[in-house]
This record gives C-alpha cells, sequence and structure tokens, in this order.
C-alpha cells in the first residue's frame, strides 16, 4: 500500500476497472480522450489509489491502479465515474448530456502480470482495430470465470472493425 502508514499493513491490489459510455451519442472523440484518461488518472490519484495506466478506445475506458484498501472497488468506481461524466459536460465536448453506463467489471492482477496489464491497456487503439470490445469484455469474464446472465451485461455501440 502506498501513501499511507499502518503497522503491520501491507497490500498491492492491483484491479482493472473497465466501465462504457452510455448510447452512440456519447463516443469518446479523439479530440479529448487523452485528456479525459489524465483527469481519470488525476481522480485516482486524489482518492489516495496509484494509477498504472488509464486508456481506452471509442466507447470504453479500462483504469488499472493499485487500491488503496480503505476504499471499495465500487466506491472508486462511482467517484471515477461521476467525476469524470461531470467534467465532460462541463467541457462541452459533446452535444448531448454525457453518461456512462451503468455497472463496471473489475479484474485483480497480481505483480507478476502488470506489465502485460499495462501494455495491452496503453495499446488499446490498435488492439480495438482486430477486436470489438464486446469479444473483448467477454473473454475476460471467461478468463475470470465469472458466471454472467447476458440481460446483464453492458449494451455494446458496435463499431465497424
Amino acid at each position: 500500500m502506498r501513501g499511507e502508514n499502518m503497522a503491520n499493513t501491507f497490500t498491492q491490489l492491483n484491479i482493472q476497472l473497465i466501465f462504457v459510455v452510455k448510447g452512440r451519442d456519447n463516443l469518446l472523440q479523439n479530440t479529448f480522450r487523452n485528456n479525459l484518461f489524465k483527469y481519470i488518472s488525476g481522480i485516482l490519484k486524489e482518492t489516495n489509489q496509484f494509477p498504472l495506466a488509464v486508456n481506452g478506445y471509442s466507447d470504453h475506458v479500462h483504469a488499472f491502479f493499485e487500491l488503496n484498501p480503505n476504499n471499495s472497488v465500487s466506491e472508486i468506481a462511482r467517484i471515477v465515474k461521476t467525476n469524470s461524466s461531470k467534467w465532460i459536460n462541463e467541457q462541452g465536448f459533446l452535444k448531448n448530456k454525457f453518461n456512462w453506463q451503468k455497472g463496471y467489471g473489475a479484474f485483480s492482477y497480481s505483480h507478476s502480470q502488470r506489465n502485460n496489464v499495462i501494455k495491452y491497456i496503453l495499446n488499446q487503439e490498435e488492439h480495438h482495430q482486430k477486436k470489438r470490445f464486446k469479444d473483448e469484455y467477454l473473454e475476460l469474464l471467461k478468463r475470470f470465470e465469472i458466471d454472467y446472465d447476458e440481460k446483464y451485461l453492458f449494451e455494446w455501440i458496435d463499431e465497424e472493425l
């Protein structure tokens, strides 16, 4: 755990958080996408998380960070999504009111997996030239052996490959 001293407490909780835009009108445009990722990284720092990589594509975001054990994943997801959507709306990047879809995916990784996950996240644009986000996400659910009901998955915004 970084930034806090608690006697005999040591943690490293590496979390990949994934969340999705709501509707085709809310696609993350190239004109502001990188600034959004920097903003999300700043939100993580402000909440005493340790950002490792924040990136994504037009319809989704991957935020990879060390989770401070004083926080829950759901709390950080709520804060990141609320503050980033507010920022997008205040900046006036899109014509309509911006929103994220409800829910998120969160996956934990060991220290030995960190560099591979960081590379994967930082390479999103190239990765999604070959694979749709829906396929990527379903593969993650299967790899992590997460049972799911189709009706509770994201509303997919299929973009042409």
